[in-house]
């Protein structure tokens, strides 16, 4: 326990805050999550937040192991994850509802805290982080950007006011794009992985 308090490191801190955030892309988000808001009416803030935050500190431990016991590789798990976020960028661009009997609570974990902010892409990057940093630091790093996460998305209704309607649907499209891109490039990185280990 003495030596991971002695790990920690503000320069680590700030790298892996930085390509967490970067990941997890919150101000990014902020279109989905007002459109989410809208289907259902409310989100559960906090718990969306700490599911998140569990999730990811959760499998920076155990990521490998929980996947290796249910036989899921880390390349199987980004390529669902990938489908989920391509369906979510496609309600966002066409203006469709695919997903349905979503309720407020049901929101604040599936999409939000998964995979929106602890996606297929922000897990397999913390087990990234995990083979350069020391856990203190990345630990601290996840929750950091939690905190930005759990701001934006508590004032996601002023947020919409601020930006206006208009500007809100032109970023709500942009935004679903990118993350159809995001949902695109994680199925051509790990799709070609799993068509190796089949052969």
């Amino acid at each position: 326990m003495e030596d991971f308090f002695v790990k920690f490191s503000f320069k680590e801190i700030g790298a892996c805050f930085a390509v967490l955030f970067a990941v997890i892309d919150s101000l990014g988000s902020i279109p989905v999550i007002v459109d989410i808001r809208k289907r259902v009416g409310h989100i559960q803030s906090e718990e969306a937040t700490i599911v998140a935050g569990i999730i990811m500190i959760s499998f920076l431990f155990f990521g490998t192991k929980i996947l290796n016991i249910i036989g899921i590789d880390v390349e199987s798990f980004a390529v669902a994850g990938a489908f989920v976020i391509f369906v979510i960028a496609l309600e966002m661009i066409l203006g469709i509802q695919i997903q349905k009997g979503v309720t407020a609570e049901s929101a604040s974990i599936v999409p939000i805290a998964f995979p929106l902010i602890a996606g297929a892409g922000s897990l397999t990057t913390v087990l990234t982080l995990r083979a350069e940093f020391a856990d203190i630091n990345i630990i601290i790093a996840i929750i950091l950007n939690m905190f930005i996460v759990y701001v934006i998305l508590k004032n996601a209704g002023k947020l919409e006011r601020i930006l206006g309607k208009g500007l809100m649907s032109v970023l709500n499209k942009v935004f679903g794009v990118i993350l159809m891109a995001i949902a695109v490039k994680l199925f051509v990185s790990n799709i070609g992985a799993l068509f190796v280990q089949s052969f």
